[in-house]
């Protein structure tokens, strides 16, 4: 039951003859309580829910909305776009048929666009981060944990990889990724594009959480608990998933928090050089490549990409943020 205001730890509770019982917590009732008073954290929370939410139901929005975003209606219909291919209407084209206007030149509906390009956006950067979040236990845990040779190719090969510059690596490195699915000649599918990107992105997206991993093992494998298992005879499989991974539970749900919007941002920015997705997928990257080409005439179009991803960033951010000072309170911002 829950204790008097300020008790963290235990809650007192009155007994029938008169006595107190004193009733204790599970750690992890304890960061729930300490994660529903940040109100940050929790507004946050419901901010990010919002946006998987709109990204996972987008056909149904789309289909109920009655425009998907693939449709050309500038060029299909006359009286929206102008002699110069913008939006004749003002402010991009809105109303109550276009609720975020229309898309320069091509003419497609801007409101649907966002839609799918969250969810594309958000799926890569998923699949990526538990990827990233994976490869980061079984080798940051297995180099803390075995020492000695195994710590120490491990430890030089996340060093090897933290020295490569990113954002150079992963432009250099797509189209080649890519060449390996499909020939120069062929036509690129869309779910080669999005393997590749996941490719690239999660193999320079693990080491810095295998690293934090590995020095919160290292401290944690001379502690009487993991003696007292190796002793018994636990083979170190059992020692890892039992007595080693759940003390880590903290690091890796605050790192994977802070390492989703970092690959939300990475696979935008590809799809914005030209080697991420390219026309017609829709994508929070190729919105602000088409938006840098026509803020001059049509600023509207690059506000509702630009506002959606400057929110969620920010949301998952203070999320991540709330969830860490939740495990650790001592921890100041």
């Amino acid at each position: 039951m829950p204790g008097p205001p300020g008790d963290v730890d235990g809650g007192a509770v009155a007994q029938p003859g008169g006595g107190t019982e004193y009733v204790g917590r599970s750690p992890g009732r304890l960061m729930w309580m300490r994660f529903k008073r940040d109100r940050s954290g929790v507004i946050s929370a419901y901010i990010v829910a919002f946006f998987f939410a709109i990204g996972l139901l987008a056909p149904v929005i789309s289909w109920l909305y009655g425009k998907d975003p693939y449709t050309r209606y500038g060029q299909i219909r006359e009286g929206l776009l102008n002699e110069w291919q913008y939006p004749v209407a003002p402010n991009g084209g809105i109303s109550g048929e276009f609720w975020f206007g229309i898309e320069p030149i091509l003419g497609r509906d801007v409101f649907t666009q966002l839609l799918y390009g969250i969810r594309t956006s958000l799926l890569v950067a998923l699949a990526v981060t538990l990827l990233a979040t994976v490869t980061a236990i079984l080798l940051g845990v297995a180099a803390g944990y075995m020492g000695g040779r195994t710590d120490f190719f491990i430890g030089r090969v996340i060093d090897l990889l933290m020295a490569f510059p990113n954002q150079l690596f992963f432009v250099a490195f797509m189209p080649i990724v890519v060449a390996l699915f499909v020939a120069d000649t062929d036509e690129t599918p869309t779910w080669v594009r999005a393997a590749a990107m996941i490719l690239v992105l999660w193999f320079l997206g693990w080491m810095s959480l295998a690293r934090i991993l590995r020095g919160a093992v290292l401290s944690l494998r001379e502690l009487e608990f993991v003696e007292a298992a190796k002793v018994s005879g636990a083979p170190p499989w059992r020692i890892i998933r039992k007595e080693l991974l759940p003390n880590v539970v903290t690091p890796i749900l605050v790192q994977s928090t802070l390492m989703l919007p970092n690959f939300v941002t990475a696979a935008a920015g590809l799809s914005f050089l030209g080697v991420g997705f390219i026309e017609p997928t829709p994508d929070w990257g190729r919105m602000f490549a088409t938006g840098a080409t026509v803020f001059e005439n049509d600023f509207t179009y690059m506000f509702f990409p630009g506002g959606a991803m400057v929110i969620f960033i920010v949301a998952f951010n203070l999320l991540g943020d709330s969830v860490r000072d939740a495990f650790d309170p001592k921890t100041k911002r």
